[in-house]
């Protein structure tokens, strides 16, 4: 997680994308919202993880987007989020420009979500604490920040590795964006044909995705309902820890915050919906 970015070999890097993925490696996840991140096996790139995003025809907003992408990443780093080194480029293929992000790839093992399906009660609590503080320590530093800007720390967004919690979703970035500008962008920049189909007929219902990446209570319930789900067995645990929590770390939004927590959260029905008619489990999508 250092803050040197070393040059990258963007001939090679466009040869890897344009080949098939016998070349490049099978995507880490094929579940992923906005794209199907992959590793590639050897090479150049065999320490980074490739995501690839649908362009735009308006140059302005790429332009835009990247300049997005990269403020949203210093403030990530300002507000002391733990991050690998991230990359955003526009690389010139096809006749048109094509967002890429390439980043340090993290173990397998790291992966938060595999832990909190496999480690018992005390390693996951420990893996929600090292998560937590890193939400707190974001939302108190945006208290101070001047512009729009929200977070997203699901537990599939975090690796933990030698007890640091490490965040590695920068997109969409969550920065400067209007509220009706990123529900727009949700479909945009959808993988999903379907979901670019029929959103624009649902646009309301897609705009209240991100409700929860912009309310510092919601993105701490929200980690603690996807724990619940993950592991219903040691849910009472998960909202005892997530009430200390709060009264501990958060304490500007703690009275919205265990509102939220009398009971193990849930998915908003429409996003259920959703996840099912685009087959998203909640795998990791790194």
């Amino acid at each position: 997680m250092t803050d040197t970015e070393t040059p990258l070999d963007l001939a090679a890097l466009e040869t890897l994308i344009r080949s098939d993925s016998a070349s490049r490696g099978e995507p880490i996840s094929k579940l992923g919202y906005f794209c199907a991140p992959f590793r590639p096996a050897n090479g150049p790139f065999s320490d980074k993880v490739i995501k690839v995003y649908r362009g735009l025809a308006d140059p302005a907003a790429l332009d835009r987007l990247h300049q997005c992408h990269d403020d949203y990443v210093q403030a990530l780093k300002g507000a002391a989020v733990p991050m690998p080194d991230t990359q955003f480029l526009l690389l010139s293929m096809e006749g048109t420009r094509i967002p890429v992000i390439v980043q340090q790839a993290l173990p397998a093992s790291s992966m938060m979500r595999p832990q909190m399906q496999n480690g018992d009660l005390p390693e996951t609590l420990k893996l929600m604490e090292s998560a937590g503080q890193v939400i707190a320590r974001f939302w108190h530093w945006a208290e101070q920040a001047p512009m729009r800007i929200g977070f997203h720390p699901s537990i599939r967004n975090f690796a933990v590795l030698d007890g640091e919690a490490i965040f590695f979703d920068t997109f969409p970035p969550l920065i400067h964006y209007s509220r009706d500008e990123m529900g727009k962008m949700l479909l945009q920049f959808s993988e999903k044909r379907l979901m670019r189909w029929v959103g624009p007929f649902l646009q309301t219902k897609v705009t209240g995705i991100q409700d929860e990446w912009y309310s510092p209570a919601e993105t701490l319930v929200g980690m603690v309902g996807s724990a619940c789900r993950l592991r219903p067995e040691h849910a009472a645990a998960y909202l005892d820890w997530g009430r200390d929590f709060v009264g501990r770390e958060m304490k500007p939004w703690a009275e919205e915050a265990l509102a939220g927590l009398d009971r193990p959260p849930k998915l908003p029905g429409y996003w259920t919906g959703f996840r099912k008619v685009l087959g998203l489990q909640g795998e990791p999508n790194v």
